[in-house]
């Protein structure tokens, strides 16, 4: 069963009998909840992806412990940009041009961190038309559209740069 599992999916894990499964999902990535046998110790661990409960626990409080690990690892995910220039985050992705990739390549570096206006300009400085603010803001305007669809936003923090992130999700 672990094979089909994507990375959101959330694995149950019956601890400390299933010990072997815990590891071989911290190998892959795999979100897991230990579900701590009565009588045994809590396993200490700083790997986001992994949460626990004290059995026996009701459905609702399971439902919601699943929820927030789920919540938890998504917002720990970071895009990935190929040499081809195919950005993918979660299970999306979009080309991308030359161009954009340059720019996008210092964004995903630094991931949910702010990148200065003049370390982006300094990307496209030998490109046509130079790294003048109007063209930085042009390529950046059109990264935005671009990779809209994936679940990220470029915010702009006025007079400093850009920053990429996870776009919020809309309540509506």
């Amino acid at each position: 069963m672990l094979g089909t599992l994507d990375r959101e999916e959330v694995q149950l894990v019956r601890w400390p009998a299933e010990a072997a499964l815990r590891d071989h999902c911290r190998a892959l990535g795999v979100p897991r909840l230990l579900v701590v046998e009565r009588g045994a110790s809590a396993p200490i661990s700083a790997d986001f992806r992994e949460d626990w409960v004290r059995a026996p626990i009701c459905k609702n409080d399971l439902k919601a412990r699943v929820a927030a690990l789920r919540a938890r690892v998504s917002a720990h995910r970071v895009p990935q940009l190929d040499p081809s220039g195919v950005i993918r985050f979660g299970t999306r992705s979009v080309t991308i041009s030359p161009t954009q990739a340059e720019l996008l390549e210092l964004l995903v570096e630094r991931f949910g961190q702010l990148v200065p206006r003049k370390a982006l300009g300094a990307r496209i400085a030998g490109r046509p038309g130079g790294a003048t603010r109007n063209a930085l803001d042009l390529h950046i305007m059109r990264l935005r559209r671009r990779i809209q669809p994936l679940g990220l936003a470029i915010r702009t923090a006025w007079g400093r740069g850009y920053l990429l992130e996870a776009a919020e999700l809309d309540s509506r």
